[in-house]
């Protein structure tokens, strides 16, 4: 539940180094140790999905009728907000709530952003 504060590969003095989630370069990402449970549920979703998607090209591949392939679509991009939603409260539950704790309110801009770009 908590985000590894991992020093920024490219940063010459270790002390001084940001945090992973408080700056972004090149070389570095941010990090979040996951509950298994709730890691293992992700992939289950995305395990599914990519079946969904395989299904998908495989109907392609077989000429099947355009509506029938619409509607597998239609189903896998359910499936990919469905997994959004999970990730997301995930995310406000832990990262956000420990982030506003220790005083990072920035963390609700950066979560504003993230809704946004989810409702596209």
């Amino acid at each position: 539940m908590e985000t590894n504060q991992t020093p920024c590969a490219c940063e010459e003095d270790k002390e001084s180094a940001v945090s992973s989630c408080e700056k972004e370069c090149c070389q570095c990402t941010r990090h979040k140790h996951r509950e298994k449970a709730e890691y293992d549920a992700l992939l289950r979703r995305l395990s599914r999905i990519e079946g969904q998607i395989r299904g998908i090209r495989g109907m392609v591949e077989k000429d099947a009728y355009c509506t029938d392939i619409l509607t597998q679509v239609s189903a896998a991009q359910a499936a990919l907000n469905a997994f959004s939603r999970e990730l997301l409260g995930n995310h406000i539950k832990t990262c956000v709530v420990q982030d506003i704790q220790s005083g990072h309110e920035e963390v609700i801009d950066d979560l504003l952003q993230t809704i946004q770009k989810l409702m596209k």
